[in-house]
């Protein structure tokens, strides 16, 4: 499809009294009609400066419904949002917003230091937004008396940028990818096609809306049913817990993080989960523990695998075979072809191992103003490189195995971290592990672990290696094994790998000093 339609103003048309977003911490819900005609004010705002198709705009704020109505003013006007990640400092959001080539912010109550510090050194122009003590929004102010007549002709070419996601940063500088309304909607089609999605579902939106999973997981879907999403400002394991107990959540996707914090939770026992029709999971596998801990429950979780680049949805595990294939990201979704390429190139056919490659109407058409980085992601053919190695089984189940960029050699012997910690998870007083490889003066490279114990038991480290014994081959045993109380994490919950091997870098400076 070339074109598509405006999102907001269809589904004002469709279910203008229907409630699309409910602010939890205000008590304020917005209709469909609410959304779009303040998106309409707000673009007619942006024009009004003078911002026209491909400029572009920056926010930073915690979660609120005007996010949205940020998003689909961007839609209506072809100016570009651009969120920024609130956990950055300052240093690190200048070359960001640099980058972005942005020229008016938006920032709530809670960053506006942080804006005003970034618009002193950048004269941008700021506006602010978010919610009041009252309940009203800040942005208020702003939108009344401004225009609220339709913008265009309500056509959105498919293929054109709608919004910018700079990547999370775990390695190198980020990259601004681009999002369009077509990769919107094949992510919708893919993620319902795995969920069974329909009109009127209930989702509860906490991941942080300056990455995709926060906007797209299921957040937008849900919103183009019908359906209607609490918002709350960030995540709060017993709010959560309290939403899904009364009904309020059909439809749920969270990180391993997300799912362990729920699980120790004290509220966890009184839940009810039985009206939550599906509970997806993405950004790093579920420990096996915490499905069992799950399912126990009466409660299948569904492990997931995506990009930013992809949309995300890609692969999303059926319910019917999650306990048959714990581990299993399930099949591609309807929308994307997926092939496993060997390092010589070669597609792999049937059972094996590869890199994951991706193709279809939810990849995105590349990284804004970086023609390079973009040319190295996709192969001659147009197939987006994931970095990600995966194996297929017979069924055609995929399993991730590791990020090329994790593995190393040690010995001579390729080790996938994640391999790794599969095994170290199973320990009964280990919740977490984490691996990394770091030079070694005999063998190259070796693992070190981090490890998070359960609550309530001790980790003896010494003994863990002896358990590792029976079941990894030597060379796969970790050489060090530190127990740490917390891990660094992206926004995403993904655990930050290049932090805990500067860490391990900066102790054996220490301890050889």
């Amino acid at each position: 499809m070339e074109f598509l339609t405006d999102m907001a103003a269809k589904r004002a048309e469709l279910t203008p009294d229907v409630v699309a977003f409910s602010d939890r911490d205000s008590g304020r819900s917005y209709s469909f009609h609410d959304i779009n005609e303040r998106a309409n004010r707000l673009g007619n705002i942006l024009l009004g400066k003078g911002l026209g198709k491909g400029d572009r705009f920056v926010m930073l704020c915690l979660n609120h419904p005007d996010f949205f109505v940020l998003l689909f003013a961007a839609q209506k006007t072809g100016v570009l949002l651009v969120p920024l990640n609130w956990r950055q400092p300052v240093a690190e959001l200048e070359p960001i917003l640099a980058a972005s080539n942005a020229r008016v912010m938006f920032a709530d109550d809670a960053h506006m230091a942080t804006a005003r510090e970034l618009a002193d050194a950048t004269g941008i122009d700021l506006l602010p937004m978010g919610a009041t003590a009252e309940g009203a929004s800040a942005l208020d102010d702003l939108l009344d008396g401004a225009d609220p007549s339709p913008i265009g002709n309500r056509q959105i070419k498919a293929s054109e940028p709608w919004y910018l996601l700079f990547t999370s940063g775990t390695t190198g500088l980020p990259k601004a990818v681009i999002q369009t309304a077509g990769m919107a909607y094949a992510n919708m089609i893919n993620y319902c096609q795995a969920t069974g999605l329909s009109v009127g579902e209930k989702g509860v939106n906490f991941l942080p809306l300056f990455h995709t999973a926060g906007i797209n997981l299921p957040t937008l879907p849900i919103f183009l049913n019908g359906g209607s999403s609490t918002i709350l400002r960030k995540f709060d394991p017993d709010a959560v817990l309290d939403l899904i107990d009364g009904g309020q959540v059909t439809q749920f996707f969270g990180v391993p993080a997300i799912y362990q914090a729920l699980a120790l939770s004290a509220n966890i026992d009184t839940t009810d989960f039985s009206r939550v029709r599906s509970l997806g999971c993405g950004g790093a596998p579920v420990p096996k523990h915490l499905l069992a801990d799950f399912q126990a429950r009466g409660v299948t979780i569904c492990n997931g695998m995506g990009m930013t680049e992809t949309g995300p949805t890609v692969f999303l595990m059926d319910p019917g075979h999650a306990a048959k294939k714990i581990g299993s990201v399930g099949k591609p979704q309807i929308l994307t072809e997926v092939r496993l390429a060997r390092t010589d190139g070669r597609t792999v056919e049937g059972a094996g191992e590869g890199e994951v490659q991706f193709r279809g109407p939810n990849i995105t058409p590349g990284y804004m103003d970086n023609s390079l980085a973009t040319s190295e992601t996709f192969t001659e053919d147009g197939w987006l490189k994931s970095g990600d190695i995966a194996r297929r089984d017979a069924d055609g189940y995929y399993f991730i195995v590791d990020r090329i960029k994790d593995m190393y050699i040690s010995g001579g012997e390729n080790v996938y971290p994640a391999e790794v910690e599969k095994v170290l998870d199973g320990h009964p007083a280990i919740l977490e592990a984490v691996v990394v490889g770091v030079p070694d003066a005999k063998w190259g490279e070796v693992g070190a672990a981090f490890l998070v114990p359960r609550p309530g038991t001790e980790l003896d480290t010494v003994a863990l290696a002896d358990w590792c014994r029976s079941q990894l081959a030597p060379y796969k045993i970790p050489k060090s094994f530190t127990v740490t109380d917390d891990l660094p994490r992206t926004a995403a919950g993904k655990v930050r790998k290049n932090v805990l091997k500067d860490t391990f870098s900066a102790t054996t400076v220490q301890e050889d000093a």
